[in-house]
């Protein structure tokens, strides 16, 4: 992790992150074919912590709404104190032509999955609009963080990411229309006399 983050995958060598590891170049392709497998492997691993993690963190909230926050806090908290991972899983992971490709994409599907049970369950106690697609809505909500934390990369990781949950929040729950009487009430009716 710590290689692809410093160097960047095409920049890193498996000899690097052997040596980082403490082992032989040779046991590397013991386990794994090459940089990409080793690559997709580190996302999976990962990605299999963060959902057990997020999972028992959600489970002690009392209602959809509480573990909507948490979701989103842990979400970009998780990202925050560990940056090399945010820099790997959305900056360098998209590198790999297989991962784009071929891979399956396991665990981040049960990613959205969790994010779509919440959305389900909000929907259940009536918090949450039951009017649209929960698949719609889930990619709606792993793409704003996407890019929310991608962007953060990117900038050089110049502010604190969690300070965004509440905007975050906000616009995902309230969307992007003003509160206003005037946009909720109808339009006169035309005068026929």
């Amino acid at each position: 992790m710590d290689v692809f983050a410093r160097k960047g995958f095409f920049l890193s060598k498996v000899s690097e992150i052997a040596e980082k590891a403490g082992v032989a170049d040779g046991t590397i392709y013991l386990y794994f074919k090459n940089k990409d497998d080793l690559l997709i492997s580190i996302f999976e691993e990962k990605m299999r912590e963060i959902n057990a993690s997020f999972r028992d963190g959600l489970a002690q909230e009392p209602d959809a709404l509480s573990r909507f926050r948490r979701f989103i806090r842990m979400h970009l908290e998780g990202f925050q104190s560990y940056p090399e991972l945010a820099s790997v899983f959305l900056v360098e992971l998209r590198q790999s032509s297989r991962f784009m490709r071929d891979y399956k994409k396991v665990e981040l599907e049960n990613y959205l999955d969790l994010i779509g049970e919440l959305v389900e369950q909000g929907q259940c106690e009536g918090v949450f609009r039951s009017d649209i697609s929960v698949g719609l809505v889930k990619r709606l909500i792993f793409g704003t963080l996407d890019e929310v934390v991608s962007t953060w990369v990117l900038a050089g990781k110049p502010y604190e990411l969690v300070a965004l949950t509440e905007p975050v929040l906000d616009l995902l729950l309230h969307g992007i229309q003003k509160e206003n009487d005037a946009i909720h009430k109808k339009p006169p009716e035309a005068d026929v006399t």
